[in-house]
């Protein structure tokens, strides 16, 4: 066999069934996915706490400012590997398409039982709570080829985020308003590369993110009552955000820099060694999807009317609740369980695929990290 043929076949992806080895897997992406779901449960947490107290509102925030775009970066940079292959679109419906089905109509059925909105129709145009990140990151990753391709992609995606906040008129189908403001993070995730995340985990970075957290707090203090969080959520445009229209334009570049400093902050604290939660980021989407129940049935099961909840003893307890119950949702014992439905093996609906030829199929750097996934 010919150097080229075995340089080829080696950069093939593995087969679905053999899942790749443990030692393939970063564990400072595995500690990052992690941390990053259990901050988005506290959030989710952390809502019904915000009134009457301006310091959990900042916290809040705080938060909201950078767990998503961290989430969405990282989730950019795995992504890299995307070039639209029948393997690739294979994994993409079932991995994505599927769970959206699946979790949108179960979320809908859940709003009709909790009496929230009894009415809901079930629509799979428009998402419920959390499944506007399956939409997006579908869509984001059909057009990754594209931003591979094109000259300065993130100042291009920031551009399209930015008119994104200029149209009400886009609407509620598909999210696509969340989609295009969030799209300039996933377009970053793309265009990074290892050395990126060596420089922001050295020490100096670690220390100089002490006092990055702790004035964008005082920031997110003074900011609470003088603007609206919804800015961060990105699911509005301006008009529908009671500001001007050009307020968009200039709030989505200022978010976006405010955003990846403490995102590079946070990601400067993750531990790059194997520790007893790395085997859990690998199971971040089943804790995404699943915590959803718990913070809408604690809402609205009243488990926040107690009035000691509200006072900061109260704040520490759902805090710990919700990090302990996103945990428990990512562990092994979950994930088998609900594998069918998160991470479905669809091989029976594909018609299989003749293989390619050595050394004819596409092969580039990109592939690298989703075999490590």
């Amino acid at each position: 066999m010919s150097q080229h043929a075995v340089t080829a076949r080696a950069r093939e992806p593995a087969a679905p069934s053999s899942p790749a080895p443990s030692q393939q897997r970063d564990a400072f992406f595995d500690n990052a996915k992690y941390a990053a779901i259990v901050l988005v449960a506290m959030g989710h947490a952390w809502e019904p706490l915000r009134d009457g107290s301006r310091t959990v509102s900042a916290v809040y925030m705080l938060l909201y400012t950078f767990h998503m775009p961290a989430f969405i970066v990282v989730s950019g940079y795995f992504s890299r590997g995307f070039d639209g292959r029948p393997e690739r679109l294979k994994r993409l419906v079932g991995g994505l398409v599927v769970p959206y089905v699946v979790f949108e109509t179960a979320y809908t059925l859940f709003t009709r039982w909790t009496d929230q909105e009894p009415d809901r129709p079930i629509s799979l145009l428009d998402p419920l709570y959390l499944t506007w990140f399956l939409v997006a990151l579908f869509l984001w990753r059909l057009t990754t080829p594209l931003w591979q391709r094109v000259r300065l992609p993130v100042p291009l995606a920031l551009g399209v985020a930015m008119l994104a906040t200029l149209s009400p008129s886009i609407g509620n189908d598909l999210d696509l308003q969340r989609a295009l403001q969030f799209l300039p993070y996933f377009v970053l995730g793309l265009s990074l590369r290892p050395e990126h995340f060596r420089m922001v985990r050295r020490r100096a970075v670690r220390i100089v993110a002490v006092p990055v957290f702790a004035g964008a707090f005082a920031v997110a203090y003074w900011a609470v009552p003088r603007m609206t969080g919804a800015w961060f959520y990105h699911r509005d445009s301006a008009a529908e955000l009671g500001a001007p229209e050009w307020y968009g334009v200039l709030m989505t570049p200022v978010l976006f820099v405010c955003s990846l400093l403490l995102v590079a902050c946070f990601l400067s604290w993750v531990p790059g060694r194997r520790m007893w939660c790395t085997v859990l980021g690998a199971g971040t989407l089943y804790g995404y999807l699943l915590h959803g129940f718990l913070a809408q049935g604690a809402k609205y099961g009243g488990w926040y009317d107690p009035a000691w909840i509200h006072r900061p003893l109260g704040a520490v307890v759902v805090t710990l609740v919700a990090a302990t119950a996103v945990t428990l949702l990512c562990t092994p014992p979950v994930r088998r369980l609900l594998r069918f439905v998160v991470e479905p093996d669809l091989r029976w609906l594909f018609r299989r695929e003749a293989p390619e030829r050595p050394g004819t199929g596409p092969s580039h750097e990109a592939d690298r990290p989703v075999r490590a996934r």
